[in-house]
């Protein structure tokens, strides 16, 4: 791993960094997209994003037939937004699951960890885009002064990263 992309990671790493949801967007047999909030793990992103979800959902059937998806994760508070994709996979991994773990999912999956429904899903993140503005009034007040001047606002900080 290069100094950069090791600064990279790290930065995205920070930026999510208790975001408690994240919209997982998949493709649909019909070639429609589909978001839908997936609880973020509480595990530092190093590269690798993990959900737990039921083999049974059809978020799952289409990550299946079409790996290819986005998780797309926002802090407004903090003025930060961060959109990365990559390629899903269906895991089967006891041990990972024990590390992803809570007593949350029982809601979802009344037999624990035992229940045959689980699904672990790994997404390897091909990249991500993300962008930051130093608050959200002076980010208002930049595009209400664009609007009136005709000047370009400036956002903050838009950066695309591969990883």
């Amino acid at each position: 791993m290069t100094q950069q992309h090791s600064d990279d990671v790290k930065k995205l790493a920070d930026m999510i960094e208790g975001v408690k949801f994240a919209m997982l967007t998949v493709q649909t047999a019909e070639g429609h997209l589909h978001a839908h909030p997936m609880t973020t793990q509480e595990v530092e992103f190093d590269g690798d994003i993990w959900f737990i979800g039921g083999k049974d959902t059809e978020q799952v059937a289409a990550m299946r037939a079409h790996p290819q998806v986005n998780v797309s994760y926002a802090r407004p508070d903090k003025g930060v937004y961060v959109s990365v994709n990559g390629e899903a996979k269906l895991v089967e991994d006891r041990a990972k699951l024990d590390e992803l773990w809570s007593d949350m999912y029982k809601a979802y999956f009344p037999q624990g960890k035992e229940d045959p429904n689980i699904q672990l899903i790994h997404i390897a993140a091909n990249g991500a885009e993300y962008w930051e503005s130093d608050g959200k009034v002076r980010s208002l007040i930049q595009i209400a002064r664009g609007l009136v001047t005709g000047e370009h606002a400036h956002q903050g900080e838009n950066e695309t990263v591969k990883l």
